[in-house]
């Protein structure tokens, strides 16, 4: 069962109807075929005339559906006999940063994923996504084993941002931020990234300097969360929807300002509608980015001088 959006209720309602034909046929024998078609093809064109003008606060909502597709779910269908590595060898694990080896599609790699949780339960342990510096350092120590045995690195990148609690910044969470960036841009292999849903300021980008940064077309990318933004410019959260537009967080205003490199068409109606297309869509995008870096033939120096040349070239 789908979460519905405010803006996609009218489809909603279209859909209650289908499901109530259906129930009647099962249980009175009716004949609903076309009743039921036309009614798809009306879901259909609505669902279409919606998502191609998304405006960028809806666009926000759509990242954050609770049915979108998650770190874990990529894991589970794109890489093979993977095994996760836990810990950061200073202090413990985050449960919100998943890593460890697998196979993209034959060939070996380091998966390093932001994972927000798809339940009540599952959501609190992994706090939402929001990493600790744990989750950092652990991403550094997977990013040093990448550098030793000469692997890619590719990352799905799905957070509101790093957790901003207390602890955290005891733990030196900007300094774990920092770090994780730093050593991104030092990898002298192969590095993928891609935003599947949220992409929330450092805690964000912290495992995304990459050499290719590609993103979902509902996802968003940004410094800071619409309602974060507008708290400071307009001391009020109401005004979430202004600060959406003003950011440019979305896949097409990024890709214009050279922020990202692909956009990652989803299915009309939301990767939340088919996860499972979604996720092979992103699966060719990164074989084809792996693929693009491969062909360029650069020597790891060449490669990370590139890499950091890139980001430092941002907003030049």
């Amino acid at each position: 069962m789908l979460t519905p959006l405010e803006f996609e209720k009218p489809i909603l309602e279209l859909e209650a109807r289908i499901a109530d034909l259906r129930q009647l046929a099962e249980n009175d024998g009716l004949d609903i075929a076309e009743e039921t078609r036309r009614l798809q093809q009306r879901i259909d064109k609505s669902l279409s005339q919606i998502y191609t003008k998304l405006t960028p606060w809806q666009r926000v909502q759509v990242a954050r559906h609770p049915n979108r597709p998650r770190a874990l779910d990529v894991l589970n269908r794109l890489i093979e006999d993977f095994t996760p590595l836990a810990g950061d060898r200073l202090f413990g694990e985050d449960q919100a940063i998943v890593g460890g080896l697998g196979r993209f599609r034959g060939r070996s790699a380091v998966i390093i994923g932001q994972e927000k949780g798809g339940d009540t339960a599952s959501r609190v342990k992994r706090n939402f996504g929001m990493a600790h510096p744990e989750g950092y350092r652990k991403a550094m120590r997977l990013m040093d084993l990448a550098d030793k045995f000469h692997l890619p690195v590719i990352s799905f990148v799905d957070t509101p941002g790093a957790y901003p609690g207390i602890e955290a910044e005891e733990r030196g969470q900007a300094e774990a931020i920092a770090r994780c960036l730093q050593r991104g841009l030092e990898l002298e292999t192969p590095f993928v990234a891609a935003v599947l849903g949220e992409g929330g300021s450092g805690g964000a980008v912290a495992v995304a300097a990459a050499d290719k940064v590609l993103m979902f077309e509902h996802a968003v990318y940004s410094v800071i969360s619409p309602e974060g933004c507008a708290s400071i410019l307009w001391r009020s959260a109401e005004h979430a929807s202004d600060a959406a537009e003003a950011l440019k967080l979305t896949a097409a205003d990024l890709s214009r300002l050279g922020v990202i490199d692909a956009v990652v068409k989803e299915p009309v109606g939301g990767a939340h509608r088919n996860p499972g297309i979604s996720i092979d869509a992103l699966g060719d995008a990164v074989e084809i980015a792996l693929r693009q870096i491969d062909a360029d033939g650069l020597p790891g120096p060449a490669l990370r001088h590139r890499r950091r040349e890139r980001f430092l070239a941002m907003g030049g």
